[in-house]
């Protein structure tokens, strides 16, 4: 009994060491006492992988266009050497791409493929630049030069989309000679064009900006706190001067704190208390308006610097207008006044009444925007609420500049379906897919016309995924830069760099078909250097196809 025992117990033990065993496989840790730095093994020995996402790009991108257009705001007679204009360049498609900001610095240095990228010729381990440098790049570059950077990867594009299509058709490129084409007939009014091709899809959107959400007791409590910030800099300078001997003016700043306070940490107001505590804002904010003109009409009659600067005077004025606002929308009782300012800061950024079911009211920059065979361009940047359809023309017009013709479709919602625009559309000859005008037509469109109308309809989603792309994917919706301008870069390097992620996919089905095409070509040289009785086509028929093969590999 007692061996029994014994054995039963010696089991569970042996049980017990087996499953602690394979909990060790399962379970992996590296301790810290056998992980140094000169011990550490790292491929840098190695050649790099082609296969990388970052030495993919790098050889797609046509850096020599965009360096021209780059060069193009740069003064060769005066300051110090630049740094290199392709490291500019990659600094900001890193920073899109990856959604960084100041870590772009720190990535260049410690990632060895995202340096080649940059065109370095060894691995570094300094900082490329100060992150501040970006502010000055967008300040430089604008929209504009973003704008110049689509155009170059649109044409390259459409050069390897050509360049495919040549391929998989088997037959050589033919020059366009202006005449009647497959897709849609020419410009009525201007014969010698091309003909019409292609889909145009139009479409509109806010790019939101990031800001705290403009309340009303918001913006004046803020507005109060900077005139008194600068009330008690111009007192302080009064003093310096011995033109000021009195006590500092009063502002009440405490129980005009409290007062916010009081109604700002409470869940639900009534319209009552909000209408006393905003009248009460208005008027600490006056009193402090009327203390900083006094102190600035005495400081400017008997000194002769101005106290303040460039950025407190900009705030005081915004401060000023702010004021304004609030007490004619206050007299009127009104929640609504044109060019309303929504931030302190940023007072350039206007509400935009959307309708959506998420957000009714956005702020940020409007953007009407188009998109053909997956590349999107801005082709209006505003501030102000408009009406998108009064655009409609000028993006056709900069379509016809990009592609060199007119588009054979026309997708857009129907606020852009004016009567107008509709004649506009039909003088170029460009088809439009949506209900006509007037009453209804008396006969019915056939199962097999209604599917075709819809599958175009649907192609319009297309740029409402290029939005969401650029929303959720390249922060799109939060637009954190503080000036007008530089906001703009930014929106417009977001879209540079979605084109080049759709360049990418296109060079890949390019150089896909490409490879098909040699392995085919090959093929046929074989057959015919071994045997050529046994092919089934005559000679004269193989060997015009291998000169057709030999033009597609010298084109390419």
């Amino acid at each position: 009994m007692l061996i029994s025992i014994c054995a039963l117990f010696s089991s569970k033990a042996r049980v017990c060491e087996l499953v602690t065993e394979t909990l060790a496989d399962m379970i992996k840790y590296t301790p810290s006492s056998q992980l140094t730095l000169a011990g550490f093994e790292h491929p840098f020995e190695r050649d790099l992988d082609p296969a990388n996402r970052w030495v993919k790009m790098a050889n797609i991108i046509p850096w020599d266009e965009l360096a021209t257009i780059y060069a193009r705001n740069l003064d060769c007679k005066s300051g110090r050497q630049s740094v290199d204009i392709r490291l500019v360049i990659a600094a900001l498609i890193i920073k899109h791409k990856l959604k960084l900001d100041r870590e772009t610095v720190s990535t260049i240095s410690e990632n060895i493929y995202i340096q080649y990228f940059c065109g370095y010729r060894a691995f570094k381990i300094e900082d490329p630049f100060d992150a501040s440098l970006f502010v000055d790049i967008r300040k430089r570059m604008g929209a504009d030069a973003f704008d110049s950077f689509n155009d170059v990867v649109i044409a390259r594009a459409e050069e390897l989309v050509n360049g495919r299509k040549r391929i998989m058709s088997g037959q050589a490129a033919k020059k366009d000679n202006g005449g009647q084409g497959e897709d849609g007939p020419n410009d009525p009014s201007d014969p010698n064009l091309p003909p019409n091709k292609g889909t145009l899809k139009l479409d509109a959107t806010v790019c939101d900006q990031q800001i705290a959400y403009p309340r009303d007791i918001g913006l004046l409590n803020t507005g109060r706190g900077e005139c008194e910030r600068i009330l008690d800099l111009l007192y302080k300078i009064a003093v310096e001067q011995n033109l000021c001997s009195g006590a500092k003016p009063r502002t009440y700043r405490r129980n005009a704190r409290k007062d916010y306070l009081n109604i700002s940490k409470k869940r639900n107001n009534s319209r009552k208390n909000i209408r006393k505590a905003i009248g009460k804002q208005i008027g600490y904010v006056e009193r402090d308006i009327k203390h900083i003109e006094n102190l600035l009409d005495l400081l400017g009659t008997r000194s002769t610097a101005w106290p303040l600067t460039k950025r407190d005077q900009r705030i005081y004025w915004v401060v000023r207008h702010i004021c304004a606002q609030q007490k004619t929308m206050y007299k009127n009782r009104e929640h609504s006044h044109p060019d309303r300012i929504t931030s302190v800061y940023r007072p350039y950024v206007r509400p935009m009444v959307r309708g959506k079911s998420k957000n009714k009211i956005e702020f940020g920059a409007k953007i009407n925007a188009s998109e053909c065979n997956g590349m999107s361009k801005i082709n209006s940047i505003s501030w102000d609420a408009y009406n998108e359809s009064t655009e409609l023309k000028m993006q056709v017009e900069e379509f016809r500049k990009t592609y060199g013709r007119y588009p054979e479709l026309l997708l857009a919602d129907g606020i852009y379906m004016t009567r107008g625009n509709r004649k506009y559309m039909k003088e170029k000859g460009i088809r439009i897919v949506g209900k006509p005008l007037g009453r209804p037509p008396k006969v019915e469109l056939s199962p097999y016309q209604k599917g075709k109308q819809r599958k175009e309809r649907n192609q319009r989603n297309l740029i409402e995924g290029k939005f969401g792309q650029a929303k959720n994917g390249y922060n799109l919706n939060c637009i954190r830069a503080r000036r007008k301008d530089t906001s703009e870069s930014w929106i417009a390097a977001i879209f540079f760099v979605m084109n080049l992620t759709t360049l990418g996919k296109v060079a890949e089905k390019y150089f896909f078909w490409l490879l098909k095409s040699l392995q085919h070509t090959t093929k046929w040289l074989r057959m015919i250097t071994t045997d050529p009785f046994k092919c089934e086509k005559p000679m004269w028929q193989q060997k015009s196809r291998l000169e057709v093969g030999k033009i597609q590999f010298l084109e390419f």
